[in-house]
């Protein structure tokens, strides 16, 4: 055992194979202690260590029912705060790489949000007509936001069920920080698009009259992630034009008008079950981060299903890649030498007002 943590500039230099034989080393050391989870987007380098393998949600849900100590979560940083929040109090989770954000989240603050708040309360009784929702992919202090408001978080899979039940306490929604997932799931829902509002933050009002405000009943924020930003209706147009038997699939943080081309829209884990259980012999465009879709490739190929990426610019989660086989080597032979590094921790009174949004969630039934 050592007395101080190994420092990670000891694993930079080391090769991804040496890392393969480390890892494995230390996971046997550590047994049920320590669970590694490792999110859809994540690197081949990185996903094939893992204990469980999913969505953020449902990867921080399991993890709390297991027995581990110890949660290394192979994702990005508000995947690790929802692990901490949901987790038991001997539990720790742990992010290899801080460096690991998410630029959707970061597009959306508690500082920003709590301005949006105030200056629609201006304009109308914000705190009595609107639900606040935040999509999953935010910080841990604007789920305590929609908690202390009375509001709720979502996943890609749950939201429209999320957003009747919003309905049903209050007349409008304000969602952050993805506008697209907001729009197509209020519009797939019969909402028109003239009651489904974007604020932009930089702007007085968001930009928005006193009249839009009060006509609308969806107020998105200006998010949007960088990958799924990428798509664009052309690509389905161009790649049916030469494959007409294409079918299309999307995630729905991808554009609006990607999917309403689409033939599917679905989360993560939507997107594996559907094109798992098609035919064999079909062809999928799928709208969705890169190492998802090669993997889901490889799976199906023996099938006969050709798997294929909607653009032709490769577009991966650059923060989620962060996550390395150094970084993963470097927490798991800490934990062995007693050593518990780049710990994810939600301050508590934060944490409990989440757990509130998070738990009105998962109370409804999916």
């Amino acid at each position: 055992m050592t007395s101080t943590p190994l420092p990670i500039q000891n694993y930079a230099l080391l090769d991804d194979e040496e890392c393969e034989t480390r890892i494995i080393v230390a996971k046997e050391k550590l047994g049920k202690r320590c669970i590694v989870l490792g999110h859809h987007y994540q690197r081949n380098e990185v996903f094939k260590h893992a204990d469980i393998t999913g969505d953020s949600l449902k990867l921080s849900r399991e993890a709390a029912e297991s027995e581990a100590e110890y949660i290394v979560f192979c994702g990005v940083h508000f995947m690790a705060e929802v692990a901490d929040i949901l987790s038991r109090p001997e539990q720790k989770a742990i992010l290899p790489d801080l460096a690991a954000g998410c630029s959707m989240a970061d597009m959306a603050n508690a500082v920003n949000v709590q301005k949006c708040w105030d200056e629609l309360s201006q304009v109308i009784d914000a705190d009595n007509t609107v639900t606040p929702v935040t999509y999953i992919n935010s910080a841990a202090d604007l789920k305590a936001f929609c908690g202390k408001h009375e509001g709720i978080v979502c996943t890609s899979s749950n939201a429209e069920k999320v957003l009747k039940w919003s309905f049903a306490k209050r007349e409008k929604i304000l969602f952050f920080p993805d506008q697209h997932l907001g729009r197509t799931t209020g519009f797939l829902m019969g909402i028109p698009l003239e009651q489904i509002v974007v604020w932009e933050f930089g702007k007085p009002n968001g930009g928005l009259t006193e009249q839009q405000i009060k006509d609308a009943k969806i107020i998105l924020w200006n998010g949007f992630c960088s990958v799924h930003q990428v798509f664009q209706p052309e690509h389905i147009d161009e790649f049916k034009e030469k494959y007409p038997e294409t079918q299309v699939i999307a995630h729905p943080e991808a554009c609006f008008e990607v999917c309403q081309k689409a033939d599917y829209i679905g989360s993560t884990e939507n997107i594996l079950k559907v094109v798992r259980e098609a035919e064999p012999n079909t062809r999928w465009l799928v709208a969705t981060e890169l190492n998802l879709v090669n993997r889901l490739h490889e799976e199906c190929k023996d099938q006969g299903k050709n798997v294929h990426f909607m653009s032709s610019t490769l577009s991966m989660c650059s923060t989620m890649f962060r996550t390395d086989p150094q970084h993963l080597a470097w927490v798991l032979e800490n934990l062995v030498e007693g050593h518990v590094v780049n710990q994810i921790t939600v301050e508590a009174e934060e944490a409990i007002l989440a757990k509130k949004a998070l738990d009105n969630m998962l109370s409804i039934k999916i």
